[in-house]
């Protein structure tokens, strides 16, 4: 009699824990991988003091010259499992372009180059974001010197880690190239070349 009890009992608490592992084990139909990837996409800001946009372009057909903006800002959000729900944005300081000779960037801040007055920032904001193979597509409207165009580009992820504070780190670059005239930038057609190399290497921190 005991052993029939005995076995009884140990028949339920075996049931028991099959229930209670299964509620814990995910099935076929739990969304757990809607999970990870609601948990992989962050929001972040971009670190000025670590991004860099730089431009070159040919100086007489015979050097490449290069200048750089000093003040940017703008905010990415990052989503690794879902890149179409990825977004970056981006603003340039028109009037901080620096090419390491004040009377030359005077120049370059009026009406024959970025008219910066006029058009003080220099705007990116993407509107789709597709994965192909390593690399990153980025379309989305850039904006200076009163015009607007869709461009696509192809960005790289370079890394993304926590840094000694505390924080958490993304970072990517885009190479890319824009025809400057189609931008109303006409000046001195003969002395400097048309197209004008774009090299964004972008931080962001995480909010």
């Amino acid at each position: 009699m005991k052993l029939k009890s005995l076995r009884i009992a140990s028949a339920g608490f075996l049931a028991a824990t099959a229930v209670a592992f299964a509620t814990l084990t995910p099935t076929a139909t739990t969304p757990v991988v809607a999970q990870e990837a609601a948990a992989s996409a962050a929001n972040y800001e971009i670190d000025a003091v670590h991004t860099s946009v730089l431009f070159r372009v040919m100086h007489f057909n015979t050097t490449p010259f290069y200048g750089r903006f000093n003040k940017i800002s703008g905010s990415v959000k990052w989503d690794e499992a879902n890149p179409a729900g990825s977004s970056i944005d981006l603003t340039i300081d028109a009037a901080s372009v620096d090419t390491n000779n004040e009377k030359r960037d005077q120049h370059l801040r009026g009406a024959d180059f970025f008219n910066a007055s006029e058009f003080p920032a220099i705007t990116f904001k993407s509107k789709s974001i597709e994965k192909v193979g390593d690399v990153y597509k980025v379309s989305g409207p850039i904006s200076f010197n009163g015009t607007t165009k869709d461009v696509t580009v192809e960005f790289t992820k370079t890394g993304e880690g926590a840094d000694p504070w505390g924080g958490y780190r993304i970072g990517g670059e885009a190479t890319f190239t824009l025809k400057r005239s189609e931008f109303g930038i006409k000046y001195m057609p003969n002395a400097l070349g048309e197209d004008v190399k774009v090299i964004v290497a972008i931080e962001g921190i995480k909010k």
